[in-house]
């Protein structure tokens, strides 16, 4: 059947519609969509261009595509349309993207940079039209581009399901994610389209409402602040004790939300790319071992033939084991974006109740344009960290179980099983010695070289000597047993550091360096500079109180201005007076009431 759909995959498919010239040709659409948002938008001052075009009227404002500080609003419909984009950034990836002479290959930073800042306009009407307040225009303007896109993807998928790199299916694989995305934006844009006309046909407004700077849970969570705890704790099921407990009073940011989708989009393509070198080096492997048949027939020496065989078990135990650990490695890297958000959540809400005992000293303060910076490259860092976080647990994960199926399985395969059980009983036996050694250590420093308890009810003993000459002949003896003690446990101390910072290095959230020497760690670095800036722009306390000022403030201006404001529509600033006449006006009112000051005056 797909077969007589579709072209076989061997066959070279010849679309009619060229990405990655659709992906120029939409730059003309995107800046028409970006100037008519502009043109709708209202500047917050009035400049020397409306003196120049009165017209404007301080319009022509600046386009915000979206928030990265504090907006909770659309987080997921911004996530999804990070989501859509994904097929274009692999567009950069391509060889004959704008491709240059070999004399110019210097250039290829300045390429790519040109690249990245044309799939970011093309790219620009998805979250403009998400973010901008006149929703009709947007969601008009964004049905229309995200439709023709998907239109376009599909139109290609159809033609060309097929490719060369992975075969059957291949620009399916690709695509979907970000097919689903457009068809999520789609329906995100239907449903603004008739939320905002629903709204403009009952109740037309007047003026323009200014949004509040604060957010529903944020005034929940400062009243919560203000009541009394409850006496007795309501019961909890088992997935809040154990899993995640969901707060009513705690959104996460739109940022994180859009790095949560990217990164499992991103994951999702880097896993498929992944399996693509596999399958390459899987088929190198196949051709490989068919030649070791035909050594293994052309020659009658027993020792040959044993290493043949030995080899062909190590290509068939690395290839199983590297499937299964791919699976493995999948799942601890999404659980990973799962625990970050829980461990975003969990520090915001320390540094919002004033505790920081669990930063390092060296973090504790840090400048303003460190945690600038930080917040702005945060994301861009974390999808990377959880790509090559991804790569690196899927090889060591890889290795131990090489190590395990050679210790345990093959063994028990071609009939080793008792010497196998034997050595791992050995092996059992001399760490149990070891380990018993060091606790009878401690077991002798507690009965006879710590004086008594000073109390009954102490726990333990104080740190006091007894028997001291006794104690300098226990530590003679055992001085040279602990040296040799010493150098298994310095080998198990980088094999445990080893796994554990292989383990943790997509975990940004966390370092990896040892106790003074956190600043070393870049990514760290970047996720408390980037907890500092949410922490002082979103603290609902903080918030709380400016919002009452602002409300003061407006409900002082209204009790000054006079009743005949509230007959006409037009504020106080959208008077179209020019700077100048206002300059005369005030010269001509000051010289009025300061005759002496003429004199004064520098003559033109």
């Amino acid at each position: 059947m797909a077969a007589e759909a579709w072209p076989l995959k061997n066959e070279t498919c010849t679309s009619s519609v060229d990405m990655e010239l659709f992906l120029h040709c939409s730059l003309l659409p995107s800046i028409a969509i970006i100037v008519v948002l502009s043109c709708l938008e209202k500047r917050a001052r009035r400049s020397w261009l409306d003196e120049k075009w009165p017209l404007l009227n301080r319009r022509c404002g600046m386009v915000i595509p979206l928030d990265f500080t504090g907006a909770f609003s659309n987080r997921w419909s911004l996530g999804f349309a990070f989501g859509a984009t994904a097929n274009k950034v692999m567009i950069l990836f391509s060889e004959d993207y704008l491709p240059l002479p070999s004399k110019f290959r210097w250039a290829k930073a300045f390429i790519l940079l040109t690249g990245a800042l044309e799939v970011g306009l093309s790219s620009y009407p998805f979250f403009a039209c998400l973010s901008t307040r006149f929703s009709i225009t947007g969601a008009t303007l964004g049905f229309l581009y995200t439709g023709s896109w998907f239109a376009i993807i599909a139109m290609n998928i159809v033609q060309c399901p097929h490719g060369q790199i992975i075969g059957e299916y291949e620009n399916i694989i690709f695509y979907w994610p970000s097919l689903l995305c457009q068809v999520f934006l789609l329906g995100r844009f239907v449903h603004m389209f008739v939320k905002a006309s629903r709204d403009r046909l009952r109740l037309p407004p007047l003026t323009e409402e200014k949004a509040s700077v604060m957010e529903l849970h944020q005034a929940q969570y400062v009243q919560q602040l203000m009541r009394k705890p409850p006496l007795m704790q309501p019961q909890k099921s088992w997935i809040r004790r154990n899993v995640y407990e969901w707060d009513p009073y705690f959104q996460f940011p739109s940022r994180m939300i859009t790095m949560a989708v990217l990164a499992l989009i991103c994951l999702y393509m880097f896993v498929v790319n992944e399996f693509y070198v596999f399958k390459m080096v899987s088929q190198a492997l196949q051709a490989l071992k068919s030649t070791f048949d035909v050594v293994i027939v052309s020659s009658n020496t027993t020792e040959v033939v044993a290493q043949v065989e030995h080899l062909k078990d190590f290509i068939d135990v690395t290839e199983g084991v590297w499937l299964f650990t791919t699976v493995t490695a999948c799942l601890t890297s999404v659980s990973y974006v799962f625990h970050i958000l829980a461990c975003y959540r969990k520090h915001m809400k320390r540094l919002w109740a004033g505790q920081k005992q669990f930063l390092p000293l060296v973090f504790v303060r840090l400048s303003s344009s460190q945690n600038v910076a930080a917040i702005a490259r945060y994301s861009g860092w974390q999808i990377a960290y959880i790509l090559w976080g991804y790569l690196i647990i899927h090889t060591v994960q890889c290795l131990f179980g090489v190590m395990f199926m050679y210790g345990f399985v093959l063994p028990i395969k071609h009939g080793q099983g008792i010497e196998m059980l034997k050595n791992l009983g050995t092996g059992i036996l001399t760490l149990a010695v070891v380990i018993g050694l060091m606790q009878l250590q401690i077991a002798t420093a507690t009965a006879f070289f710590l004086q008594p308890k000073i109390l009954l009810t102490d726990k333990e003993k104080p740190l006091a000597l007894d028997n001291r000459k006794a104690f300098h002949n226990f530590n003679y003896f055992l001085f040279f047993y602990n040296v040799v003690l010493g150098l298994g446990a310095c080998l198990f101390r980088l094999l445990g550091s080893v796994i554990v910072g292989a383990w943790l290095i997509a975990r940004i959230d966390r370092t990896i360096m040892p106790k003074g020497y956190e600043a070393a760690d870049l990514g760290f670095r970047t996720w408390i500079g980037m907890l500092f800036m949410d922490h002082h722009h979103t603290n609902p306390t903080l918030v709380c109180f400016c919002h009452l000022l602002v409300v003061r403030t407006r409900e002082r201006q209204q009790q000054r201005t006079t009743g005949y404001h509230h007959f006409t529509n037009a504020t106080v600033t959208d008077f179209r007076v020019s700077n100048k006449a206002r300059t005369r006006w005030l010269l001509s009112y000051t010289l009025l009431n300061n005759p002496s000051l003429s004199a004064l005056r520098k003559p033109k």
